[in-house]
């Protein structure tokens, strides 16, 4: 079996989540989705992680420029393919994000066309079950939650509040917010001081946010604070001493990862476990943060770290520094797919995130299936690979470069 070309896809999207105004724009939410075809009528789908921010562009030229690198070989070679894009182009030694990106994008889609290949899911390929039923939290909720939201960012404890009792109510027992990206009502939501010392001002409401969140939910709820790397040292210190009363599960993206010294200075002086990875690729990005003890859950993004390949390893290697692992998810429907499969096999696996459940209608028909949980908990999907793909439909919208 040959791979005989490859079609890079800037998937059709309207989610206004990322957008920097209360509009949106299909600028800031821009999935990049790879489709491997063979000699043998099977394809892959992968997904490069750069849906979000700004970089798609970039993630959409270098998945090409990688993809010339692969024609002609034997897409069940998957670790031969990986090592070659690594080491042959140059740019792989060097590493970043939109190359890591395309990697990862290739090396998802290799996984889904082996898979299909031997008529079994991912999971059997990576060593077979650990988990089925993979608890899961709702993510994102400073964007609100749901089909049909009035609000596209919360500002008040009420918001808050009512937003932690609707995911509840759909079963879920763990939920995820930024509680300081967006300055208090009186502001507007805009822009507002974020690295430390922080004001009495942003330290309260940041407070009043949590804190709203906490009661509502009572002690069967399980809250993950995601600072987005916005704070630096000083001020995720202050925050996350102050959240400590509240029993925060975890305190994920404190400050930034390009210097794991300050993760590791916000570790010693908060009580609560941090987590961080969905900035970091490879299992050479993540070796200093684990043997600094920097963290206790690791959050490689599968579609930015280097695929499922390199994945199994980072979550592999965390489980020698007693470091649980939960998968970055924010894409499209492939990379929840993705998600899953790792999930179903690694032993040190702690939960799964949903963010798909926020993305409008349209994100969520892109797909063959629609997979979501039920009561907070996914069952993995058994169908062959990752079990997922772009319509026929989606594929007809999209902006298609092919390579050959």
């Amino acid at each position: 079996m040959k791979i005989i070309s490859a079609d890079v896809m800037q998937v059709p999207s309207a989610d206004p989540s990322f957008s920097g105004n209360s509009k949106g724009s299909t600028e800031d939410w821009s999935p990049i989705v790879l489709r491997l075809n063979t000699d043998e009528s099977i394809s892959g789908f992968g997904e490069a992680g750069l849906a979000y921010g700004k970089g798609w562009r970039g993630g959409l030229g270098m998945l090409q420029d990688f993809c010339h690198v692969i024609i002609g070989e034997n897409p069940l070679n998957i670790e031969k393919i990986w090592h070659q894009l690594q080491t042959t182009t140059y740019w792989g030694l060097a590493g970043g994000t939109a190359v890591n990106a395309a990697i990862s994008a290739i090396d998802i889609a290799l996984w889904d066309i082996k898979g299909k290949y031997y008529n079994t899911p991912i999971y059997n390929l990576l060593g077979g079950k650990t988990n089925d039923n993979l608890r899961t939290y709702a993510s994102q909720l400073q964007y609100n939650w749901g089909a049909h939201i009035e609000k596209e960012r919360l500002l008040t404890p009420e918001d808050y509040a009512k937003v932690t009792k609707r995911v509840m109510a759909e079963g879920f027992d763990a939920l995820k917010f930024d509680p300081i990206i967006f300055s208090n009502q009186a502001d507007g939501g805009g822009d507002w001081p974020t690295t430390g010392p922080l004001t009495t001002r942003v330290l309260q409401t940041t407070y009043d946010r949590v804190k709203a969140m906490r009661d509502a939910g009572g002690d069967d709820l399980d809250i993950i604070v995601d600072m987005h790397a916005n704070t630096d040292t000083t001020a995720a210190i202050q925050v996350g001493k102050m959240l400590e009363p509240l029993r925060i599960w975890y305190y994920e993206e404190p400050v930034s990862p390009l210097n794991p010294d300050n993760t590791l200075e916000v570790a010693q002086n908060v009580n609560i476990p941090i987590a961080a990875g969905e900035r970091v690729f490879t299992r050479w990005g993540f070796r200093e943060l684990f043997e600094k003890r920097a963290i206790k859950v690791v959050q490689p993004d599968l579609c930015l770290c280097g695929g499922l390949s390199e994945a199994k390893k980072i979550c592999d290697m965390a489980e020698i520094y007693d470091i649980n692992a939960q998968i970055h998810v924010c894409g499209s429907p492939i990379a929840t797919a993705a998600a899953l499969q790792i999930e179903a096999a690694i032993p040190n696996f702690v939960i799964h995130e949903e963010y798909q459940r926020a993305l409008n209608e349209h994100d969520r028909q892109t797909c063959l299936y629609d997979y979501q949980p039920e009561r907070g908990v996914f069952k993995v999907p058994d169908r062959p690979g990752l079990g997922q793909e772009l319509t026929p439909e989606t594929i007809a919208k999209c902006q298609i470069f092919t390579v050959k």
